[in-house]
């Protein structure tokens, strides 16, 4: 069978076979293909399902049909609360769960629009690239996604309105506390660019690739321009 190259893949080669989707397990594979195992057990349709592996050793997972956003676009009030709204159905699953352990729940830790499909009417229907989840806190998950949703930085023109629809995603999902949720996208965006400067300086090839694009110099502005509106977004 045909096997056609998926854009957006930074770090792994993702290739669609028929209905399915190849790619390289991760060294957290074994976790995440718990947690979508238990995510299909509830019929939780957000996910992808893992079907095992081929003779390749590749994962198969199967394919989720929609439009993923592999270049920036903007999002309505209305697609940002209905993240929310997913995100919150998938931390609801996990809660108290062996998954969690002693945490709140199980973190996907990479969402953003990259890592969501949508339908033609640009509203989330699933989240992929579960290759990061790990027992966490809500607020970890939402933190990122207002920083990844949002593309909270310099390329904001006005952080008053970014900061309603910051507002309207933690309402969504039910979290109130907006100055520890600033806390939160701040700690990511401090501990992104850190930690790709850390693997590009011990020779990662994909981090040492993230530096020369100037990510790192980039994710610094992100959290200057953050700290420095932080009031104007906590409205």
């Amino acid at each position: 069978m045909t096997e056609e190259a998926l854009p957006g893949g930074f770090v792994n080669v993702v290739v669609r076979v028929g209905a399915t989707v190849r790619r390289t397990p991760s060294p957290n594979a074994e976790f995440a293909h718990r947690v979508l195992a238990h995510l299909e057990r509830h019929g939780w349709p957000g996910a992808p399902r893992f079907l095992g592996t081929d003779d390749s050793g590749r994962e198969i997972l199967s394919y989720v049909d929609g439009h993923v956003a592999w270049q920036p676009h903007p999002h309505s009030t209305r697609s940002l609360v209905a993240v929310a709204r997913l995100l919150r159905a998938f931390h609801d699953l996990t809660a108290g769960t062996e998954l969690a352990g002693d945490r709140e729940v199980v973190c996907h830790n990479d969402l953003s629009p990259k890592n969501t499909v949508y339908d033609s009417d640009l509203m989330p229907v699933a989240f992929i690239d579960w290759d990061l989840a790990a027992p966490g806190e809500r607020v970890h998950d939402v933190a990122h996604v207002c920083w990844q949703y949002l593309a909270l930085g310099p390329g904001v023109t006005d952080p008053a309105a970014t900061g309603r629809d910051l507002r309207a995603i933690a309402d969504a999902y039910g979290l109130s506390d907006l100055s520890a949720l600033l806390d939160t996208v701040l700690w990511w965006q401090d501990r992104c660019w850190r930690g790709i400067e850390a693997e590009a300086s011990a020779g990662v090839a994909h981090a040492v690739r993230l530096r020369a694009l100037g990510v790192v110099r980039e994710i610094q502005d992100q959290y200057r321009w953050t700290a420095g509106n932080r009031s104007l977004l906590e409205g």
